[in-house]
């Protein structure tokens, strides 16, 4: 029996689907905490096997030889260290999210999920089924527990560890990020700690896999459900801590990294899911239109700092109504970011496209037709440098206009990533004031002006939706927590006002179904979270 043990903690970034070159990181990562920390036990994410979430790919035929195939090579290649890591598995011909402890060239322990998530962008029940016992090992005279994800949220998997006299609890997670989800986790954790009186180890993946977006923020709680360890958020990282088997007492062997702000945590989320969305699906550039206002402001700043300058091109499409204002400040921060800038002019096309429209025009007045084309003119030029080049097309509506279709179909929703598809308008202006605290990044003019797409003489945003501040709010209640359109009367705003948002929300669900993806900073974000019908006689009043 030894005195100490030592945990190191791998927040990998892995890539979903990957298997082959998930094992091998888990590989190096072993290796490492061995030979550089000299690691008893080296601690994996949850499915860190196939990565998280591998969705339908669970189903596939070939899954179990797959798993069982990186299953040996792990057994093969790690010797003089536990690894403990998270895979699916098959027994008796039913699927488990599990947890298995590889031990020189042998399996010694393994442990089903029992609490699996359903919920919010969860839909684990559509694969798994639930573990129904829980389970500890001994390992070096310590008692160790075992638990995924969920189950530390709930506190029957932790009574039955307690049970069996746990003292070392080791929590597999694939834990996305959203806003103030860090001190939720925490709360969390500290609670499980003092109902068992166990130290647990949390470990979280990091990394953007398509609207979710994984902040890592892997940490350590003592018995007494103190934070004794905190890993970085937003990057990979190897951390160890030496567990006094005599006393409990948990020492790191690092500092602990501060907890970020709420406006860093966000804007670093943001430029992590650009990045490995960008990576991971192998584009070899970006291309945006850069229009003078803050909405494209802030994704081109976003872009630069996920990708670098170099793997940036921005496109002005100026027209008759857009403000020399616009095309300067424009080409102003084109210059700031050191990006490719390229100026096409609409006029051409637009006309082309009325001249032929003319006969099908004739008798009509004008109304958001011609200005759903002016948009989509920029559209197609912008797709057409993708085809050409292979750049990814990153559209710049933030979550307020997405809400409540203040978009156009293949106009400016035209693309394959949405930068602020998460993020409300209010917001947007507090990450570019923010930004711009690190370096000038953003022409102060564009977060001063109001705000407008230009797409009729002297348009602005407010001439069409409620004051952004408001709206923000009423969107929040009605899209994220759910409120009826009674409720958030209640808070005190305008019975008109509420019942048009809404139904503004209602009705445009069928843009959203045709709208790119975007990273997930909110606590219920358009796509995997909320999932509603298009077609439908519901009442949100009622």
């Amino acid at each position: 029996m030894t005195d100490t043990l030592r945990v190191a903690m791998a927040q990998l970034n892995f890539v979903v689907g990957d298997i082959p070159g998930n094992v091998e990181r888990i590989l190096q990562a072993a290796k490492t905490a061995r030979d550089q920390h000299q690691a008893d036990i080296l601690l994996c994410s949850e499915l860190a096997l196939t990565g998280y979430p591998p969705e339908d790919l669970l189903l596939r035929p070939s899954l179990e030889r797959r798993v069982d195939k990186a299953l040996q090579q792990l057994k093969d290649g790690v010797q003089g260290i536990a690894l403990v890591i998270g895979y699916p598995r098959y027994h008796n011909g039913q699927l488990y999210n599990m947890a298995g402890v590889i031990l020189d060239g042998e399996l010694i322990f393994e442990y089903a999920k029992q609490c699996l998530p359903n919920y919010q962008v969860f839909d684990e029940k559509r694969y798994f089924v639930a573990g129904t016992q829980s389970g500890t090992f001994s390992f070096k005279g310590c008692r160790i527990g075992l638990s995924i994800c969920e189950d530390i949220w709930h506190s029957e998997p932790v009574a039955q560890l307690k049970e069996q006299q746990a003292q070392l609890i080791l929590n597999l997670n694939a834990s996305p990020f959203h806003a103030g989800k860090t001190y939720v986790r925490q709360q969390v954790l500290a609670q499980r700690a003092q109902e068992s009186g166990a130290v647990i180890l949390y470990v979280n993946q990091v990394g953007g896999q398509d609207e979710l977006v994984f902040d890592g923020g892997s940490m350590v709680v003592n018995a007494q459900g103190q934070l004794v360890f905190a890993s970085a958020h937003f990057a990979e990282s190897l951390d160890c801590v030496d567990l006094n088997l005599a006393s409990g007492e948990v020492i790191p062997l690092q500092p602990s990294v501060p907890a970020l702000s709420h406006e860093d945590a966000v804007y670093e989320a943001l430029v992590l899911g650009v990045r490995d969305y960008v990576e991971k699906n192998r584009f070899p550039s970006v291309v945006l239109g850069l229009s003078g206002g803050i909405d494209s402001g802030l994704t081109a700043a976003i872009a630069v700092d996920a990708l670098g300058p170099e793997r940036v091109k921005v496109v002005m499409m100026p027209f008759r109504y857009t403000a020399s204002m616009s095309v300067e400040d424009a080409e102003a921060q084109a210059k700031l970011l050191g990006v490719e800038y390229s100026s096409i002019s609409i006029e051409p096309l637009y006309e082309s496209f009325m001249q032929q429209l003319a006969p099908e025009f004739e008798g009509r007045k004008a109304d958001t037709t011609e200005e759903n084309l002016q948009a989509r003119c920029r559209g197609v030029l912008l797709m057409a440098i993708s085809n050409k080049t292979g750049a990814l097309v990153l559209t710049t509506g933030n979550k307020s206009e997405v809400a409540v279709g203040y978009s156009t179909l293949y106009g400016d929703m035209a693309g394959g990533f949405d930068v602020l598809k998460d993020v409300p308008k209010t917001l947007v202006y507090r990450l570019s004031e923010h930004r711009n605290k690190r370096s000038p990044a953003i022409p102060q003019r564009v977060i001063d002006r109001p705000p407008s797409a230009e797409l009729a003489p002297d348009q602005k945003d407010q001439d069409s939706l409620p004051d952004y501040a408001d709206l923000d709010r009423i969107l929040e209640l009605y899209v994220e927590q759910d409120y009826s359109a009674h409720a958030i009367i209640d808070e005190g705003f305008e019975e008109a006002v509420v019942n048009r948002v809404i139904r503004l929300v209602d009705i445009n669900e069928y843009k959203r179904r045709q709208a790119p993806i975007g990273p997930r900073i909110t606590q219920r974000g358009f796509g995997r979270d909320r999932r509603y019908p298009i077609t439908s006689g519901w009442r949100a009043g009622e």
